[in-house]
């Protein structure tokens, strides 16, 4: 039995005969494969080794919000290993065990929170544990997994299955049956997010949307199809929201006039008012966050898109992936700035996006002050264990000394 060292993403065990490539997947083995073939895998396998991933991405968004334990790992590490051979694969601490024990068992998941309640830490405050999801079923799972409530609807996923354009009438119903499963729980729903990385088939190629810089979310509002496509998605809220708690975020807005020029347009169409939140994705968000809660109702940290930003570098490219380092002093530092200025608003700031979903990164962004998180459902146990078991004290003293390192493998070491 040996063991080796590799990088955490979905948490929980698995055990199997360890296979390469998306044509040997079957439900009991681990199967280890490129980002790419994710895209073609139709069978749900006991387990998955990511090759060279970009973490970011949205494919490996995707594949987080499944559950099945998940390990990252370099073409150095897999050629490593020899297909046929029987592995333990552990998506939390991130290791693979080749040749095991027979006695070698799964650790259980952590037991889920109660749906819809808050976290209790042992100062007295209390952490809210969203759910981010794609449709309805992923509704269901945050409720079962014990979300405090739906943080972030996909919305430009929800697609008719022919791939049309989606119409009012389409909208409703699928909006219905999110939220119902979803009872008890609120639910925000993020406006129409299309960008390079998250194109829809019913949207054909438009100039300035092949860039990771250049034309998505609010940018496209006004260009159509998108357009009337957001008309029938504002329609079916507008009726939906006559029954179920709803909130509603902008996505990609820079400046508190673009938000407020988009929000007064929206306001136009709904005959209820609802909160509306920003999201922050870009530096200059980040920058203009003491001001935000002047024009928005709340504010999300898009943790993926920000990052993308500040380290100039495509999220949804393995071969950059390394300059998007989750711990990464300078990133820590800007978040401490936002959680700062956010001031007294800071419990009406969301953090979306990997970052919050790593275990070591958890704490330190509780020692910064952020309160309020939406991450993959299957996320929402493991994190809920951390909260309840965390001090906040050396959280807060930890802070300072990520915000102080020189470099990321210093931060590594601290996070041990």
């Amino acid at each position: 039995m040996s063991m080796l060292q590799v990088k955490p993403f979905v948490p929980g065990t698995a055990r199997g005969i360890l296979c390469r490539g998306y044509r040997a997947a079957s439900f009991d083995n681990i199967l280890m494969l490129t980002q790419q073939e994710l895209a073609v895998l139709d069978i749900r396998p006991s387990g998955i080794m990511v090759i060279d991933a970009a973490p970011l991405s949205h494919p490996m968004i995707r594949l987080l919000s499944l559950g099945i334990p998940t390990v990252l790992l370099t073409s150095e590490t897999a050629s490593k290993l020899e297909p046929g051979e029987e592995v333990v694969i552990d998506g939390f601490q991130g290791t693979i065990i080749t040749s095991p024990d027979a006695g070698l068992e799964a650790m259980p998941a952590p037991e889920p929170p109660q749906a819809g309640a808050a976290i209790a830490l042992n100062d007295g405050s209390h952490v809210f544990l969203r759910a981010s999801n794609f449709n309805s079923d992923y509704a269901a799972m945050a409720v079962q997994q014990g979300a405090a409530a739906i943080g972030l609807v996909r919305t430009e996923f929800l697609l008719p299955e022919q791939g049309e354009p989606p119409d009012a009438a389409f909208y409703e119903s699928t909006l219905r049956e999110l939220c119902n499963r979803a009872s008890p729980l609120a639910v925000t729903l993020r406006l129409l997010d299309i960008a390079p990385d998250k194109q829809v088939p019913w949207l054909k190629p438009l100039a300035g949307i092949s860039s990771p810089l250049g034309m998505q979310g609010v940018r496209l509002y006004d260009v159509e199809p998108v357009r009337g496509v957001l008309t029938a998605l504002l329609d079916a809220i507008d009726k939906v929201a006559e029954d179920y708690e709803l909130k509603l975020l902008l996505p990609y807005v820079t400046s508190l006039d673009e938000f407020s020029y988009w929000r007064s347009r929206i306001e136009q169409q709904l005959h209820k008012d609802l909160p509306i939140g920003a999201m922050a994705e870009s530096p200059a968000a980040i920058l203009a966050m003491p001001h935000w809660f002047e024009v928005a109702d709340f504010v999300s940290i898009g943790c993926n898109d920000l990052m993308q930003c500040l380290f100039a570098a495509d999220r949804d490219l393995a071969e950059v992936g390394r300059y998007l380092d989750p711990y990464s002093p300078e990133l820590f530092r800007f978040l401490n700035l936002a959680a700062e200025t956010a001031g007294d608003n800071i419990d009406s700031v969301q953090l979306c996006g990997l970052l919050p979903q790593l275990p070591a990164v958890f704490p330190v962004l509780l020692g910064m002050g952020f309160r309020v998180f939406s991450v993959a459902p299957v996320m929402v146990p493991h994190l809920a264990k951390i909260a309840g078991e965390v001090s906040l004290p050396l959280a807060e003293e930890l802070v300072q000394q990520v915000c102080m390192a020189k470099n990321s493998a210093q931060v590594r070491g601290l996070l041990k």
